[in-house]
């Protein structure tokens, strides 16, 4: 895509898209004296932005419809998802370990295609923000692959190169699973804001347990104003 066709696209001026990309805030590659641009990179930035992952820095038209369900972290997560220890130690490891989690607990439907999923969205724009974090999600709601939504969490102590924005080891990794079409679930938004207190990552690198870890989760969720309401919480107390 020309600079012309991301304006017309994002329903923006061409100097809008010009100040942005050249800012480094929408990706694109320079040929030349020209901008370029890939769809499927934009479309994967523009879904990044709807959920919160990635701070929305622009006023896009394509907004996500009105949130229909309100659902709490709690209610997609739970200590069972977590590993504690990653024993992978490259990119691709630590996505066939965490499917491998989803699949365990029969949250997908086809491992294989979770995984697959989940790479093409790694190939086409990295999911490691920096600060040691990662939130992977695939490119589209597979509402027939995905039984519910639901949250994947693993920790690698020794770190792993996940081709982060700051250039520096990856030690927490959120895997999302997304059911639905519309882009309306609230906790997916809350993830980096959750984790955004250097405390909070402390406290999440220096956990014992799986319990401590939905523990810290918890309280920083509810530091946000949305506690879980979940059995699950009150026994990992």
């Amino acid at each position: 895509m020309t600079v012309r066709q991301l304006a017309a696209y994002l329903n923006l001026n061409e100097r809008t898209v010009l100040k942005l990309v050249s800012e480094g805030e929408i990706p694109g590659v320079k040929i030349g004296n020209q901008w370029r641009f890939r769809k499927a990179m934009l479309d994967a930035w523009l879904d990044d932005q709807m959920l919160g992952v990635t701070p929305r820095s622009v006023d896009i038209s394509r907004t996500a419809p009105a949130p229909r369900r309100m659902l709490n972290l709690g209610s997609c997560f739970q200590p069972s998802h977590i590993v504690l220890d990653l024993e992978a130690n490259t990119k691709t490891g630590v996505v066939e370990e965490l499917a491998n989690l989803a699949s365990r607990l029969n949250l997908v439907k086809d491992k294989t295609w979770f995984v697959g999923a989940l790479i093409e969205r790694e190939n086409i724009m990295p999911s490691a923000t920096g600060n040691g974090l990662a939130f992977l999600h695939t490119l589209n709601r597979h509402p027939e692959h995905v039984v519910k939504p639901f949250m994947v969490f693993g920790r690698s102590l020794g770190g792993v190169d996940f081709d982060a924005l700051d250039g520096k080891p990856t030690h927490l990794f959120f895997v999302l699973g997304l059911k639905y079409h519309e882009l309306h679930l609230p906790w997916l938004a809350k993830l980096p804001l959750m984790c955004s207190r250097t405390e909070t990552l402390q406290t999440l690198m220096a956990a014992t347990t799986a319990d401590s870890i939905f523990a810290a989760l918890s309280d920083a969720e509810r530091d946000l104003g949305t506690p879980m309401t979940n059995e699950s919480l009150k026994k990992s107390r």
